[in-house]
């Protein structure tokens, strides 16, 4: 009996293999982020996108906040080049983190997707801080 599901067969392991490894190099999730989050260099500079309002009212602790809109080569002169960048926003039903990822990759910049945003922050359990810690 065929269904949606089945319909289109799977594809061969080593195709499949390569396809979902290769998502790792764009995206990273919130329990990652985290526990990276918790040594002393984590290795990346996360940047919420969203507006300086949203942020405001909560982010990911350790956040820096830099809306997409604003990313350009002057805001990231403090960064060395090889900065990796791990880019976030309010969860799957918003764009502002992809928006955040191509504005970053056009300038030459290594960029991860934290996938799930703040949605999935909290979805984790995970605490949000308040306040300001604009870049």
């Amino acid at each position: 009996m065929s269904n949606a599901v089945t319909q289109v067969s799977a594809a061969p392991s080593a195709q499949a293999l390569q396809h979902f490894e290769a998502g790792f190099a764009f995206e990273t999730d919130c329990w990652d982020t985290h526990d990276a989050l918790q040594q002393e260099n984590p290795g990346f500079v996360l940047v919420d996108a969203r507006s300086p309002a949203h942020f405001e009212r909560g982010h990911v602790p350790g956040a820096v906040n830099i809306p997409h809109g604003k990313i350009i080569e002057s805001r990231l002169a403090k960064y060395p080049e090889s900065t990796l960048f791990v880019v976030y926003c309010a969860g799957p039903h918003c764009n502002g983190a992809a928006r955040a990822a191509v504005r970053l990759a056009r300038l030459g910049r290594p960029v991860k997707l934290m996938a799930g945003g703040i949605t999935g922050w909290r979805d984790e359990g995970f605490e949000l801080a308040t306040g300001t810690d604009h870049d």
